[in-house]
């Protein structure tokens, strides 16, 4: 009985090094064969028919399984739907998404155009609290429809501004107080405001007495200005020849300012000086300049 048994003890350890050697023998012959052939597309392998009515079901046409790169506009931008593409792996159809935003808030029913009955051109954003509001609405009534006025609140009385008729096609913003170019980083993303042409990042106490906003554009666009500012008034006692307005030229990008405060006549601050208070950016030179500013995101 004695023999019997140990001769059974090892008849199993037997089979199960076996088993063992034969699994591991068989994962490396699995792995060499596998690497040994070339890659190669379902469709390229003959299947049975009801095997591969399960792949039809999923595919649009008899190509290959590849998420194709986005095509593009007549503008270079991404379109939202690539037909090449297979079922699952396109991008929202066009209607429900846009590849780009004027950030005016709109219903989830009904036409777009029913909201905003003109599409604006431009971007003017101010970043203000409700004691600038009197400056503040001088400025808004500066600009045209073909401006689309965003407000960044850092006081949080958002609805104080409902006495003011433009307030009502204006965006409003509020978020805790901050600088304006931590509002800038935060939400004009150069996609986000891709549809307009340029982008004003102005102070809430400018004087705009003699400023008109059609001119500004029209001369910005004539001398091909990427970014600029408007002149600025030349009796309030200003630090920079460059910033004050002349009345002798249209734009000017050179200027003599006092004895040793300009190493180059050909360098900032004496050529193409643009002051942070009242700076606008073409669409093309805000995406360069938004990768630039560096702000502490709190």
């Amino acid at each position: 009985m004695g023999t019997i048994h140990r001769s059974g003890v090892f008849k199993k350890t037997n089979d199960k090094a076996r088993l063992v050697i034969a699994t591991i023998l068989g994962i490396v012959i699995g792995f060499f064969i596998g690497v040994s052939f070339p890659s190669v597309s379902v469709y390229k392998i003959h299947l049975p028919s009801n095997l591969r009515s399960s792949f039809d079901a999923s595919r649009a046409n008899d190509q290959d399984f590849i998420v194709r790169s986005p095509e593009r506009t007549a503008d270079n931008l991404p379109k939202i739907y690539v037909p090449t593409n297979p079922r699952g792996a396109e991008l929202l159809p066009p209607g429900i998404v846009v590849p780009e935003s004027d950030l005016y808030l709109r219903r989830l029913w009904g036409e777009p155009s029913e909201d905003l009955k003109k599409k604006p051109k431009y971007l003017v954003t101010f970043t203000v609290g409700f004691d600038q509001r009197s400056n503040i609405d001088k400025c808004v009534k500066k600009f045209s429809e073909d401006f689309q006025i965003l407000l960044f609140h850092y006081d949080g009385r958002t609805t104080e501004w409902d006495q003011f008729e433009w307030s009502k096609n204006a965006i409003h913003v509020s978020v805790k107080k901050q600088t304006k170019w931590w509002y800038a980083k935060r939400f004009l993303h150069p996609d986000v405001v891709s549809a307009y042409e340029y982008i004003f990042i102005w102070d809430e106490d400018l004087g705009v007495e003699h400023f008109n906003a059609e001119r500004y554009i029209e001369l910005v666009k004539k001398h091909g200005l990427e970014i600029s500012q408007p002149g600025l008034e030349p009796n309030n006692g200003l630090t920079w020849q460059m910033t004050k307005r002349r009345g002798d030229r249209e734009v000017h990008k050179f200027t003599e300012e006092k004895p040793g405060w300009c190493s180059d006549p050909h360098l900032p601050p004496c050529a193409a000086f643009v002051e942070i208070m009242a700076p606008v950016f073409s669409r093309e030179a805000w995406r360069c300049v938004w990768y630039m500013i560096q702000v502490k995101c709190g």
